[in-house]
């Protein structure tokens, strides 16, 4: 019994052809981590330090669109933003989306 070339050759690059089926969905893997993955944990790496870097004084825009000033900063997770002249509520850090004019620390005499 004698085999055809062809056949020979199919039966014979099992390990080099694994490999090469695996590289494309490999690439798209990588492609994929640095064009979506690592970005998005980049910008929730940034988000965290400007929640964590809050205080007193800061212009802040929440998620919901309103626009005010930090009155005070609670270790809970929470903020107490100023809306208006008399008008508080009180917010969960992670949802500043922005914080618009950052006050400087005050000088230790």
């Amino acid at each position: 019994m004698f085999a055809t070339p062809a056949y020979a050759q199919a039966v014979g690059g099992g390990a080099g052809g694994a490999i090469a089926s695996f590289l494309p969905l490999i690439l798209i893997f990588a492609i994929m981590y640095f064009l979506l993955i690592r970005p998005q944990q980049k910008k929730v790496k940034e988000h965290q330090r400007m929640v964590e870097a809050l205080r007193r004084g800061d212009q802040v825009v929440t998620a919901g669109g309103l626009v005010g000033k930090v009155t005070k900063v609670h270790d809970n997770g929470e903020a107490e933003v100023e809306l208006a002249e008399g008008v508080k509520v009180r917010v969960v850090k992670s949802t500043i989306a922005q914080v618009r004019n950052k006050t400087e620390p005050a000088a230790e005499s």
